[in-house]
């Protein structure tokens, strides 16, 4: 079964969801039957390198809402993810473009270390104040999710995997995919936010059970000429 997660990596609750959602998988009884692949979504497409200024400030004019209802809430969200075993400081978060970022995520599909890159670069900039457009800190980060170091360095001076990443993103338009995190199995069934593992485990067991089945129509000896 195929899952595919759309996600951004300076989105706070897809950090949560990816935690949760390891949770159902964890438990979950064809788990070694799954594959999962994670697909770019930019919250902020337009965003520049790098924003100035205090990210509670900036949130609470966009939202309409108080920089002290702000704080609250980051407050509240960061309480959820301790409870994931996740360390948000949104104190330090560095926020900027992360077009990058997702073409490093990208180049990890194609090494087999997707999960591994996709962990590090949340994790990089949910908790350790790094910039996703930061050439420099990228090539790090690749590094110890296991990239080679001379693979980073070429995709960071180039333009590769960006239309793998345009692709994810209008993808993600034609599936009316709006806000991350969503998750869909098979192309077939989806589920949006940071749902509980509870919820995730029941997505995927309606969509393991939901597959398509080969109907036989006739049965016999396989072997032969036509068949092994």
């Amino acid at each position: 079964m195929q899952i595919e997660i759309w996600s951004d990596i300076a989105c706070p609750w897809c950090y949560v969801g990816k935690r949760r959602f390891e949770a159902a998988l964890a438990g979950f009884e064809h788990r070694d039957e799954v594959e999962v692949t994670w697909r770019a979504f930019e919250l902020d497409p337009a965003a520049p390198a790098e924003r100035e200024g205090d990210l509670a400030e900036r949130l609470a004019e966009k939202y309409g809402a108080s920089v002290e209802q702000m704080r609250a809430s980051q407050a509240q969200l960061a309480q959820v993810a301790a409870a994931d075993g996740l360390d948000f400081r949104f104190d330090a978060v560095h926020s900027g473009n992360t077009f990058d970022a997702h073409r490093l995520v990208q180049l990890g599909a194609a090494h087999g270390l997707q999960d591994a890159v996709e962990e590090r670069l949340m994790r990089a900039y949910q908790s350790e104040g790094e910039l996703m457009s930061d050439p420099a800190a990228l090539e790090r980060l690749g590094v110890d999710a296991g990239l080679p170091a001379g693979a980073v360095r070429a995709l960071l001076a180039g333009d590769e995997f960006a239309d793998a990443v345009r692709d994810d993103e209008r993808t993600a338009a034609a599936l009316g995919i709006s806000a991350v995190p969503f998750f869909v199995a098979d192309r077939r069934f989806g589920v949006s936010g940071a749902q509980s593992p509870e919820v995730l485990g029941q997505f995927l067991r309606q969509a393991w059970e939901a597959r398509p089945q080969v109907e036989v129509v006739a049965g016999g000896d396989a072997g032969g000429a036509d068949g092994c």
